[in-house]
């Protein structure tokens, strides 16, 4: 399987969550935006929870393991975020 597909053609980029940024939105105050770093090109990308691709919770830890896309509208921004580490749901509800 090609790591290019309907994402605009763009490749599929893999990373590491280096950080979180809160910045003080959504109801409880907790929103923020989270940056990964890009294996392969060592260059920073930036998303919100709106851009992890999963069911329920859209949340993702530091050092967690990703797959992506870059936006080809904002080159700085990572798209189609998707979790490559799942926790192990103990670690939630133990």
């Amino acid at each position: 399987m090609s790591d290019v597909d309907d994402f605009g053609g763009s490749p599929a980029r893999y990373g590491t969550i280096v950080d979180r940024r809160p910045s003080g939105g959504g109801p409880t105050g907790n929103m923020g935006s989270y940056i990964v770093l890009d294996d392969e090109e060592e260059r920073y990308y930036s998303f919100d929870y709106r851009q992890i691709v999963t069911e329920g919770f859209r949340t993702i830890r530091t050092g967690e393991r990703v797959r992506f896309h870059v936006d080809a509208r904002s080159p700085d921004r990572a798209e189609f975020v998707i979790r490559l580490d799942q926790p192990d749901p103990a670690e939630y509800y133990g």
